[in-house]
C-alpha cells in the first residue's frame, strides 16, 4: 500500500528546499530514514556485517545509541524501551551469531506484541549462500517468531523497508519485525527519497469493529448476570485504560486483569479482583470460572489463564475483542467475535451498553456478593517462613510501597514475577514489564535498562531472580557507563525457585539441578554485592527484615549509578494460590492442601 492509503503512519517529508535527492550510502540511508521516523534511542552491538551503519551513526546527533554488553540484552531493552513509552524500540547486531543472540528477544516480543524494530547485518549477497564467515540466514530462522521479515539486498529499497518494517510493528497487532540488509546494500550508493512508497498488499489491520457485533455484545451484557471483563494486554498496547475504566463503572461487573494487563485497570478500584491464571487471586480465577459471560478484551484464553481448556467457564458465553482475527475462536470459540482496536471497540461498546440499558441496569447484586465472599474469604497473602530468612512477598510488598504507582517494574520468570505482580499495587498502564507468553529469564535486567532510557525521571526496579540475575547481569555495565540508574532487586532463594516449587510439589521433594548456591549457607558464588561493585554499581545485601525498609530507601536515593539489593530469602516460599496445570480452574489451591470449597460438590 502506499503511504496515502495508510494514514495511522505519516511519514515526515526530509529537509525541504533540495532540488534533487541527496546521495547516500546504504548506511547513511538506514540511519537518515531512522531519524526522520523519529527514533532517538537504539540499542544494539556491532560486527564486521553491521560496520557500515555503525560507521555512519557515528554522524547521527539525533539518535543516542547505547552499546549493550550482548544482543539479547539490547533485544529485551528495545523491548522494555517500547513497553514503557508505548512507542516502536530498535535493535541493531551483526550478521550470524549476533542476529542469533537476538532470536529470543524477537521471540519475547511476539508472544507478548512488543513494537520493535530488529535491524541486522548480512553478508556481502554474493556470499549469501555460500556459509561465508558469520553467515546464518537470519530472515529464515526468525519467520515463525516475526510480524514479518525483510531481506534488503539493494540500497534502493532501504528507506522504504525501514518505514515499512517501523509500520508493521506499530500497527494492528504489534509485534517485532526483522531487517535484515546485505553488507553490499550498506555499503553502495543511490539517491535518498523520501517519503519513499511503502507498498504492502494484504496488510490492512482492522481496528473498527463491525456495528452488529458490538450491538450483540452489548445485548449479552444487559442481559447476564454474572458478566466478568477479562481484560488482556491488548488493552495497554491500545492506550485504552481510561476507555476501559468507562466501560467497566458503566456496566459495573468485575475485572480480571491477567499477567501482561497489570496496570490496565487501578488495584486499588473496587470492581478489581485482581490477577486470574495459575497464580492468580482465588476471586479472579473462579470469577472467570462460574460466569455467565466472559467479555474478552485483547486476552488471547492462554493455557495459564484457561488451566484445562475443556473445563474452563462452562457455562459462560464469550464475547471476544481482540485487533488479530487469527487469534478469535483459536482456544475457546467465540459467540460474539469482534475484530478491531481495543480502544475503539470499548468506546462503541460503553455507548451500545448504555443504549440497550435505557429501561434498567442488569441487577448484579447476588453475583458480588459470592465475589465480595470469596475476598473475604481468600485474600492474598503468605504464610510467614520459618527458618529465619526473609519472606520474598514481604520485601517486594515493601519495593512497591515505598517506590509508589508512579514506579516503573520489570520482572523476570518464576517465583518472584508472580510475586512481583500479586503485591505490587499497579494503578497504571506501562508501570510494569515482564515476559509473559515466553517467559524469558534474564528479561528483567535490560527490560528495566530500555524502561529507564524511556522513562528516565521515573524510578525502574528490576525485581530479578537469583537464576534470571545470572542470565543478563552483564547489562548494569551497559548502565553504569549510559548513567542509566536502575534499581536491582534480586529475590535470593538460592535456587531455580518455580522449578523448586513444582519439584515440591509433583517430584517428591527431589531437587534435581535447581541449587544455584547464591544464598544463605552456601559458597555464594557468585557474591552478589561483589558483583555489583564490580560494575560500578551500589551493592547491598539483605537479611533480616528490620534491614528491609531502610535498603529499598537507600536504592530509591542513589541516583548516580545503578543499585543492586541481594535480598536473602527463604527457599521454601511457595507461591499461592495455584491451580495444578491441567486441572479445571476449579480446583485453585489457596495455599498447600487448601482448596476453597464450593456448595454442593
Amino acid at each position: 500500500m502506499s503511504t496515502d492509503a495508510t494514514p495511522s503512519t505519516v511519514l515526515p517529508s526530509a529537509t525541504p528546499g533540495k532540488a534533487s535527492p541527496e546521495n547516500l550510502t546504504g548506511s547513511q540511508s538506514v540511519v537518515r530514514t531512522l531519524e526522520l521516523l523519529g527514533v532517538t534511542d537504539v540499542f544494539g552491538l556491532p560486527g564486521g556485517a553491521i560496520l557500515p551503519i555503525y560507521d555512519a551513526i557515528m554522524d547521527s546527533s539525533k539518535i543516542r545509541h547505547i552499546l549493550v554488553r550482548h544482543e539479547q540484552g539490547g533485544g529485551h531493552a528495545a523491548e522494555g524501551y517500547a513497553v514503557a513509552s508505548n512507542k516502536v524500540g530498535v535493535a541493531m547486531a551483526t550478521s550470524g551469531p549476533g542476529a542469533t543472540n537476538l532470536v529470543t528477544a524477537i521471540m519475547d516480543a511476539h508472544m507478548d506484541s512488543v513494537p520493535v524494530v530488529f535491524i541486522t547485518g548480512q553478508v556481502f549477497s554474493t556470499l549469501m549462500g555460500t556459509d561465508a564467515f558469520q553467515e546464518a540466514d537470519i530472515v529464515g530462522i526468525t519467520m515463525p517468531i516475526t510480524k514479518h521479515s525483510f531481506l534488503v539486498k539493494s540500497v534502493e529499497e532501504i528507506p522504504a523497508t525501514i518505514a515499512a518494517a517501523y509500520h508493521i510493528a506499530g500497527t494492528g497487532r504489534p509485534g517485532p519485525v526483522l531487517v535484515d540488509i546485505t553488507k553490499d546494500a550498506q555499503q553502495n550508493t543511490a539517491p535518498f527519497v523520501w517519503p519513499p512508497k511503502v507498498d504492502l498488499p494484504g496488510y490492512r489491520p482492522i481496528t473498527k469493529a463491525h456495528g452488529k457485533q458490538v450491538l450483540a455484545a452489548a445485548q449479552l451484557l444487559a442481559e447476564a448476570k454474572k458478566p466478568v471483563l477479562y481484560v488482556g494486554g491488548g488493552v495497554i498496547r491500545s492506550k485504552a485504560s481510561q476507555e476501559l475504566l468507562e466501560l467497566a463503572e458503566a456496566t459495573g461487573a468485575p475485572v480480571v486483569t491477567t499477567l501482561t494487563a497489570r496496570g490496565a485497570f487501578p488495584d486499588t478500584h473496587k470492581q478489581h479482583l485482581g490477577m486470574p491464571g495459575m497464580h492468580g487471586t482465588v476471586p479472579a480465577v473462579l470469577s472467570l470460572q462460574e460466569s455467565d459471560l466472559i467479555v474478552s478484551l485483547g486476552a488471547r484464553f492462554d493455557d495459564r489463564v484457561t488451566g484445562n481448556t475443556a473445563l474452563f467457564a462452562p457455562n459462560a458465553k464469550i464475547v471476544h475483542v481482540d485487533v488479530d482475527p487469527a487469534e478469535i475462536s483459536k482456544i475457546r470459540v467465540a459467540d460474539v467475535p469482534i475484530v478491531g482496536d481495543a480502544k475503539d471497540v470499548i468506546v462503541d461498546l460503553t455507548a451500545a451498553y448504555q443504549d440497550a440499558t435505557r429501561a434498567g441496569k442488569p441487577e448484579l447484586v447476588e453475583w458480588w456478593t459470592y465475589l465480595n465472599g470469596l475476598r473475604e474469604e481468600f485474600p492474598l497473602g503468605y504464610t510467614p517462613t520459618t527458618d529465619g530468612l526473609l519472606a520474598p512477598q514481604y520485601v517486594i510488598q515493601r519495593i512497591g510501597e515505598l517506590t509508589g504507582p508512579e514506579g516503573v517494574y520489570t520482572a523476570g520468570v518464576g517465583q518472584h514475577q508472580m510475586w512481583a505482580a500479586q503485591f505490587i499495587k499497579y494503578e497504571r498502564p506501562n508501570s510494569w514489564l515482564n515476559s509473559g507468553g515466553a517467559g524469558t529469564m534474564g528479561y528483567s535486567v535490560p527490560a528495566a535498562m530500555g524502561a529507564k532510557v524511556a522513562q528516565p525521571d521515573r524510578t525502574v526496579w528490576a525485581i530479578d531472580g537469583d537464576g534470571c540475575f545470572q542470565m543478563t547481569n552483564q547489562e548494569l555495565a551497559t548502565c553504569t557507563i549510559n548513567d542509566i540508574p536502575i534499581k536491582v532487586a534480586i529475590i535470593n532463594n538460592s535456587s531455580l525457585g518455580m522449578v523448586r516449587q513444582w519439584q515440591t510439589l509433583f517430584y517428591d521433594g527431589r531437587y534435581s539441578n535447581t541449587d544455584l548456591n547464591t544464598g544463605h549457607d552456601t559458597v555464594r558464588v557468585p557474591d552478589f554485592v561483589k558483583l555489583a561493585e564490580a560494575y560500578g554499581a551500589l551493592g547491598i545485601r539483605v537479611t533480616k527484615e528490620e534491614e528491609v525498609d531502610a535498603a529499598i530507601k537507600l536504592a530509591l536515593e542513589t541516583n548516580d549509578r545503578p543499585v543492586v539489593i541481594d535480598f536473602v530469602v527463604s527457599a521454601d516460599a511457595m507461591v499461592w494460590p495455584m491451580v495444578p496445570q491441567g486441572v479445571s480452574n476449579s480446583y485453585v489451591q489457596y495455599a498447600r492442601d487448601h482448596s476453597p470449597s464450593f456448595g454442593g460438590e
